[in-house]
């Protein structure tokens, strides 16, 4: 059985809609994805790394449309494993872990990676939304489409844009 490899921010947790959110309850200013769009989430929200630390702040991020459904026929068909570089904001695990267990409940603690650097990962598939963890990786990749990334050329990685387009590719 094949083994897929998925983060978890801007890829199955919608943490743009989170952004924006925080956003204006800090500044009163609504931004639009639009607004976001080929630049970095940091310049993109000033606060980010205040919101980030946040006690609440990964454990109330919506859901991307569509993951649960997908996700739930991909761990039929594949060795699925949520990967999270969660350590780098330790308060993040319990409410990452949280998350996951209400929205994914059909995933096992098992199946829930927690670590630092992606590089560690060996599986057949990724599907993120950042270079830095794609770039390295030896399998096939999916660039999930988000604001920071849009403008910037996929390379070698398949750009996605849904997960009805990702359960085209992979179900």
């Amino acid at each position: 059985m094949k083994r897929i490899a998925i983060d978890m921010d801007g890829v199955i947790a919608d943490s743009y809609a989170q952004f924006i959110e925080y956003h204006r309850r800090e500044t009163g200013i609504l931004k639009s994805r639009e607004e976001s769009i080929g630049i970095s989430e940091a310049a993109a929200f000033p606060f980010i790394r205040k919101h980030i630390l946040t006690p609440g702040f990964f454990r109330d991020i919506p859901v991307i449309n569509g993951s649960q459904e997908i996700m739930k026929a991909l761990n039929n068909k594949y060795e699925l494993f949520i990967v999270s570089a969660a350590t780098e904001f330790p308060q993040s695990l319990a409410e990452k872990q949280a998350w996951l267990n209400e929205y994914f409940p059909f995933l096992g603690w098992q199946q829930m990676v927690f670590c630092g650097w992606k590089t560690i990962i060996k599986a057949d598939i990724m599907v993120d939304d950042h270079f830095k963890n794609l770039d390295h990786f030896e399998g096939q990749t999916f660039l999930y489409n988000q604001p920071h990334n849009q403008l910037a050329d996929p390379g070698r990685h398949t750009r996605v844009f849904s997960w009805e387009e990702i359960g085209r590719y992979l179900l």
